[in-house]
């Protein structure tokens, strides 16, 4: 690997390709030629001659010109930002801004010369033009009549300076549960925890543990087909719900069936109920069953009120949820993966495509109507854990990205960069990184698309929740791109447009009412986090995580916006920490970089420094004591500023097992372990709200 040249590094920067950066051991490190050409590539520059390099470079400045207006324009509640307007030099240029709800604002010239310049043979001058100061929050058109030209547009976002903290936020703290609900299986669930079952944890959440929020796991859609991926952080799109959590017998239609068609659901549903007892989750059982209990409900049909509240839901959702579908259908026909499909359906444009969806409309129907009942479901889970007394109810979870084989990854296009995954770079507790399989989003075609994919995915995420949590937050700010063939260190950073990205984030959740929690672990920019507070963005603290001059970090020293907790999925639960099967089991998968002994004695001197600090505060402070060490740590956190505190169901039961170990895939059955208890025995739901440990755990720290 060699050293960029002067050109390439400077090429990098235009374009925000980090040429260095500082590793988690504060040691500089220079990213090599060959993954800075990689990356630049996958942006769509042509590096593949030095004379090609060099046209590049004057690329950069050259399409910024020809362009009349920028594409996006993001700005803040109050700011009055200044527009280029790129036109040939001497011609008339009037601006207007159309506004979301309808009205039109006239944008005035400001007095602000700039030397013409000569693109593609035309000399092309700059006028500037001021955006006024009322312009409201939303989404806005920006129009240039240039003369003798075709009007010119622009997206213009207008954020809040800050997302305020929802009602009762502001003047206290939230205490709420953290769940897998593939987890949360039940008597009735198919194998796998689902909508019904995750109410029922909101509802006994809030009337028995005095919790206001219960944060879940991403449910984005996985693949229609088997076999579907385990991990809910790695979708085949961000936007869409995997009809895997439905809860079949709360379908309206049901209740409206034939004794026979009925009677053919019941059996479905018993199979899947057999699959409660197995020692892992089998999705593609699970989804085999449902999927052929809910084509038996759609075949019924549906009333003309409920007919027209589908329809007006498909209309909502516009071409996103017909590419979705189609995607699904096609994938039932060619497999799950749309690059290796005959050339013609390879784009949601194509004819082919075109002729797919008139020969296959019911089947595409289908999958539309899922996603309507998914919709009706989750806000039916909302209302219920309201009703029973949380503040804010479900905290919905935003994966970092989508599986680059996925429906978004064929729906979405060149908006996703090609031959590029993301990840982490090595860290203290992944030693040799991550790559996590996703092809990232292209920081300048967001910019292209107005952001629209973007806010869509946020939409749908928000609709129907108190919450949000943001994983791997800091990828809004900067993203680690691991080309593709290369392992993770070999990677490097490029950065994103922070202020429309979070600015985004932050109208979209005040329109929702929502409070936004970012993941922002690991290697983070110090900046980064002051501007998560400056915008109204909690962060996120583990207990085992937060260390001051080689002391466990005094509850004082937490955040005040933040979510703390023990623990997190990807940490074994508290009690399996202590017995540090974590440890045993990194050093099993070969994931290890140092001795597994001296791992294990470090890991027991930052269990005694944890210990010594609950000793400082009069708490139970012998881990040997398992249950009682638990409720200290949740103790401890309580007396912290902290916003939200948050308890890992695992924790209620004495659960040991890991969740997921990252770094690995078929190694380990991440995302694929039901509740068990302390002797490794499964825990339904109903067991689960039965125990008395959960109301001692939760009321240490509720009251």
């Amino acid at each position: 690997m060699t050293a960029p040249d002067t050109d390439l590094a400077e090429l990098a920067k235009a374009y925000g390709v980090a040429t260095d950066f500082w590793d988690w051991q504060g040691v500089h490190t220079i990213v090599s030629a060959e993954t800075i050409t990689r990356v630049l590539t996958a942006l769509g520059v042509d590096v593949t001659s030095p004379e090609a390099l060099a046209q590049s470079r004057d690329e950069v400045w050259r399409s910024n010109w020809r362009r009349t207006l920028p594409p996006t324009i993001v700005s803040r509640e109050g700011w009055t930002p200044w527009v280029p307007v790129h036109l040939p030099h001497g011609a008339a240029v009037r601006v207007e801004l159309a506004l979301e709800d309808g009205g039109t604002i006239a944008v005035p010239q400001v007095d602000n010369w700039v030397e013409p310049r000569l693109v593609d043979g035309v000399l092309t001058g700059e006028a500037t033009f001021q955006l006024p100061a009322e312009v409201p929050l939303g989404w806005h058109l920006l129009w240039a009549h240039v003369e003798g030209r075709e009007p010119a547009y622009a997206t213009v976002v207008v954020t809040p300076q800050r997302l305020e903290l929802p009602a009762g936020l502001e003047h206290r703290r939230m205490t709420g549960l953290m769940s897998q609900v593939y987890q949360l299986r039940s008597a009735n669930s198919y194998g796998v925890g689902d909508l019904a079952d995750l109410a029922d944890l909101a509802t006994w959440g809030a009337a028995d543990l005095g919790c206001d929020w219960v944060l879940v796991n991403p449910l984005h859609a996985a693949q229609a087909c088997a076999p579907m991926e385990a991990s809910p952080y790695l979708p085949t799109t961000r936007r869409f719900v995997n009809p895997l959590y439905i809860r079949v017998e709360d379908i309206p239609e049901v209740a409206y069936l034939s004794v026979e068609v009925r009677a053919a659901v019941a059996a479905q549903a018993r199979t899947g109920q057999a699959l409660n007892t197995s020692e892992t989750i089998d999705r593609n059982a699970s989804w085999a069953a449902k999927r052929a209990a809910l084509e038996l409900v759609y075949a019924a049909g549906l009333s003309p009120r409920r007919a027209r509240a589908f329809e007006g839901f498909c209309e909502r959702e516009g071409q996103g949820l017909v590419d979705f579908a189609t995607w699904c259908a096609l994938a039932d026909m060619h497999g799950d993966d749309w690059r290796s499909w005959p050339a013609g359906l390879q784009s949601p444009t194509s004819p082919q495509v075109d002729e797919f969806r008139a020969e296959q409309a019911a089947e595409i129907d289908f999958f539309r109507w899922l996603q309507w009942v998914l919709e009706e479901q989750l806000a039916a889970t909302q209302r219920l854990a309201k009703e029973a007394g949380m503040a804010l109810g479900v905290i919905h979870d935003l994966a970092v990205g989508v599986h680059g084989s996925g429906a978004d990854s064929w729906g979405l296009g060149d908006a996703l960069a090609r031959g590029i995954e993301v990840g982490a770079p090595p860290d203290q507790f992944n030693q040799i990184g991550q790559n996590w399989s996703q092809p990232p989003w292209r920081p300048d075609r967001l910019a292209e698309l107005g952001y629209a994919p973007y806010r869509d995915m946020l939409r749908t995420v928000l609709r129907d929740s108190g919450g949000i949590r943001v994983d791997h937050i800091i990828g809004l700010f900067r993203l680690w791109w691991i080309p593709q063939g290369m392992s993770p260190g070999e990677g490097t950073y490029v950065h994103y447009d922070h202020e429309a990205l979070i600015g985004i984030l932050c109208l979209e959740a005040h329109r929702a009412g929502a409070v936004v929690v970012g993941e922002d672990l690991g290697v983070v920019q110090p900046f980064a986090r002051d501007f998560m507070k400056e915008r109204g963005i909690l962060g996120t603290s583990i207990l085992w995580f937060e260390w001051r001059d080689g002391k466990a970090l005094a509850p004082e020293g937490y955040r005040e916006l933040c979510l703390a907790s023990v623990t997190t999925h990807d940490l074994a639960p508290t009690a399996g920490y202590l017995e540090l099967v974590h440890v045993a089991l990194r050093e099993k998968l070969g994931l290890l970089t140092r001795d597994a002994a001296v791992e294990e004695a470090e890991e027991r001197a930052a269990i005694a420094r944890v210990a010594e600090a609950l000793e400082a505060r009069g708490l139970p402070h012998d881990p040997s004591d398992v249950e009682e060490f638990v409720i200290s740590l949740h103790r401890y956190l309580a007396l912290s500023p902290a916003k939200l505190l948050g308890i890992s169901v695992p924790d209620l039961i004495g659960d040991r097992r890991v969740v997921n170990q990252p770094g690995t895939d078929k190694e380990y059955p991440n995302w694929c372990v039901p509740l068990t208890g302390p002797s490794g025995d499964l825990v339904s739901l109903e067991q689960l709200t039965a125990l008395p440990y959960p109301r001692r755990l939760a009321r240490s720290v509720t009251g």
